[in-house]
């Protein structure tokens, strides 16, 4: 009896201390762990790394037109380095390599004091500027911009709108002021969109949707018949005549 006891008492310790190391290797899920927002590094495509320019394009070009540099491992727009023949806006770029439709698309950003640009995606070539047909986050210098261009601008122009269609929430948006980086992320597919600024999700809206369709029929693109209509292409970055500073340009395919 004695030998039976010691025994099982025993495997009461071995099946404590196997559950003890299980409960070790398996991961706390948090809601930080499971948010979409945190992917898994391994899933990304860096389509910039701060090493290579590698895919990127002027549009409807063959080459990075001048102004678009790497320095200090960012993409930089170094308005300082345009030709004369052609020192306003104009010299959108995209990344060639590959088109996308459904995506979480991340990236870090920078701009001056009155700065404006944007990013695009679903961008298709053609005899149109880009923005007639590709949605575009928006940004900008929410801070100084009205005060340096003297003008009054809507919501849907400012940071992290989605240019004309979606405004943000005010109540979540955090924007960083002239040269601090903020980390955008865009999150695309056909049953929702969201619009993520430094951590904060500013928006959300189902694309193609009456809504959708109602907002483009009556605002700024309503004699723009293409705009929107592309359900995959390119990633682009606007020449708004400003110079703009980025890094960790990344994207997930979903």
């Amino acid at each position: 009896m004695k030998h039976i006891i010691l025994a099982l008492s025993f495997t009461s310790v071995f099946l404590v201390s196997c559950k003890d190391k299980e409960d070790k290797k398996s991961p706390v899920l948090t809601q930080e762990t499971t948010d979409r927002s945190q992917p898994n590094e391994s899933d990304w495509i860096y389509l910039f790394d701060g090493s290579s320019t590698k895919g990127w394009r002027a549009y409807n070009g063959d080459t990075l037109p001048a102004g678009w540099v790497i320095k200090n491992g960012e993409l930089t727009f170094d308005t300082e380095k345009r030709t004369e023949a052609n020192r306003k806006g104009g010299k959108d770029i995209v990344y060639a390599a590959e088109e996308f439709d459904d995506f979480e698309l991340y990236w870090e950003w920078k701009i001056p004091e009155g700065g404006n640009s944007g990013l695009m995606y679903h961008v298709k070539e053609g005899d149109w500027p880009p923005y007639e047909v590709s949605p575009e986050y928006q940004m900008l210098d929410d801070f100084k911009w009205e005060e340096i261009n003297n003008a009054i601008l809507e919501e849907w122009q400012k940071t992290g709108a989605d240019y004309a269609m979606y405004v943000p929430d005010l109540s979540q948006k955090i924007a960083k002021p002239a040269m601090e980086w903020n980390t955008s992320r865009i999150i695309f597919t056909a049953e929702k969109v969201e619009h993520w600024l430094n951590g904060k999700k500013l928006l959300e809206f189902v694309p193609w949707s009456e809504d959708w369709e109602t907002r483009k029929k009556t605002g700024k693109w309503k004699d723009y018949p293409k705009y929107g209509t592309f359900k995959s292409g390119y990633i682009a970055i606007q020449d708004h005549d400003s110079p703009l500073w980025l890094r960790n340009i990344k994207i997930k395919k979903l």
